[in-house]
């Protein structure tokens, strides 16, 4: 049985509170939401924090308002919260299947919306018992000086699997960060590095309190998750799509890989490409080409990392095709589906 190490627990009240013990405790502290990221990885002793702060007491991180055209969601609601929301279902598709398919529903009761954000990078290598990471002289993101998933590297290639963080990114969704020095609000997507060590560019004494998302009128949204078994499993690739269109023509497109690299991956080039062209199958076809070229999976996590590129290009292909209106089950059959189930894994 792995049992968590020593730690000092303080319940905050406040979000004032929170950020003064960051402040005041420095790298020793850690704060904790729902616990299903930070609870194992300390019983790994994969992060091993002297003081943990528990925010469930802190109501203001339990937002839920609409505010200047936004929608206003507070840190700490929990996945099954965010995924039963009507209003989330019907205007933010790509938020609304992302939130539904993390782990299991007991771990969606538990987990919060920004623990799914922050979720610590992942990597076969360092998501093992310590004694496992100590037969192997550790690795460079916990204890020891070598990445072994490519041993000349001078950085850490964990994979950020986050499934929300690739959703609201499509989504245009910014993050309202607050520290003892005030607060700041970034684009969902300058919150992430492609660094596995340091993925994140929230500073240590800064709490993510709320994610603010646009409004989703006239827009249209999806999320397709790669794994091996249909639920619990973490991400081997996911793809999050959105558009904007004005008839037939597209206005504006993002779409965003997750699973593939130490940051979720927004291919900015391939929006450029879709704007004021129609959603026919050879346009679409030619985003997918825009979407696997920078596609570069590491052999750190499940599957054969050649077959999760491929997978890109279909991945990308299903999405799109489903936000122009195709039969989900159809593209899932016809694209999909044949060679997915020859390597028993699920799309979803």
């Amino acid at each position: 049985m792995m049992r968590l190490p020593k730690f000092r627990y303080v319940s905050a009240k406040s979000v004032a509170e929170v950020v003064h013990l960051l402040h005041e405790e420095g790298p020793q502290a850690m704060v904790l939401a729902g616990g299903t990221d930070l609870f194992p990885n300390m019983k790994r002793r994969q992060q091993t924090p002297k003081v943990v702060i528990g925010l469930k007491k802190v109501q203001e991180l339990y937002t839920r308002k609409r505010q200047g055209g936004e929608l206003v969601l507070g840190s700490m609601l929990n996945l099954a919260h965010v995924s039963q929301d009507n209003f989330v279902q019907e205007q933010f598709g790509a938020l609304y299947k992302a939130a539904v398919q993390v782990a299991t529903p007991q771990l969606r009761n538990m987990g919060t919306l920004g623990g799914n954000l922050c979720l610590d990078t992942r990597c076969n290598y360092y998501d093992q018992n310590y004694e496992w990471r100590k037969a192997i002289n550790f690795c460079m993101k916990k204890d020891g000086e070598i990445c072994w998933v490519a041993p000349s590297s001078s950085k850490c290639w964990a994979v950020s699997s986050t499934d929300t963080a690739p959703a609201l990114i499509a989504l245009g969704a910014r993050v309202r960060l607050v520290s003892k020095d005030g607060e700041r609000f970034l684009n969902l997507d300058e919150l992430y590095e492609d660094d596995g060590m340091n993925y994140l560019t929230k500073k240590r004494d800064e709490l993510l309190t709320e994610i603010l998302i646009p409004d989703g009128q006239g827009w249209k949204s999806t999320y397709w998750k790669l794994r091996r078994r249909g639920s619990f499993d973490f991400s081997i690739l996911s793809v999050a799509a959105a558009l904007k269109r004005k008839k037939e023509i597209v206005e504006d497109a993002r779409v965003v890989l997750g699973a593939l690299a130490s940051r979720p991956v927004w291919v900015k080039e391939l929006s450029q490409f879709l704007q004021g062209k129609s959603l026919s199958d050879e346009n679409i076809s030619q985003a997918a080409d825009l979407a696997w070229k920078p596609a570069k999976p590491v052999d750190n996590t499940d599957f054969n990392l050649a077959w999760r590129k491929k997978m890109v290009r279909r991945f990308v292909i299903g999405a799109l095709k489903e936000l122009r209106g195709d039969p989900v089950t159809d593209i899932m059959l016809r694209s999909t589906r044949t060679e997915l189930a020859s390597d028993r894994c699920w799309i979803s």
